[in-house]
């Protein structure tokens, strides 16, 4: 599957717009990620354990919008979006979503 955040793909010719694919994923942190996020807030730097929460769910949604697109019979996604919100106080929402097509 070939994704891009480009309205067109290299070198390839979109021969059919199946619409649109998405994915998403709904976090929550723990307890044990907010007490060393805390402890970091105070001594300054990058809240890994965040970090990690956040990169994984991207690939999650990502994972399951390139599900969809297969569904439908596509080999490419064009326009890939990413786009978060909260859903509830420390829980968040991650939507990845483009036009799933078919290039030769």
């Amino acid at each position: 599957m070939i994704l891009v955040t480009t309205p067109t793909v290299s070198n390839k010719t979109i021969s059919q717009t199946l619409g649109i694919a998405r994915g998403s994923t709904v976090r929550a942190r723990n307890v044990g990620q907010d007490i060393f996020a805390g402890l970091k807030n105070i001594i300054g730097g990058e809240i890994s354990e965040y970090t990690k929460l956040q990169a994984q769910s991207r690939e999650q949604a990502l994972q399951r919008m390139t599900e969809d697109a297969e569904k439908m019979g596509a080999n490419a996604i064009v326009n890939v979006r990413l786009t978060t919100s909260m859903v509830m106080q420390g829980c968040s929402e991650i939507l990845a979503y483009g036009t799933a097509v078919i290039v030769e």
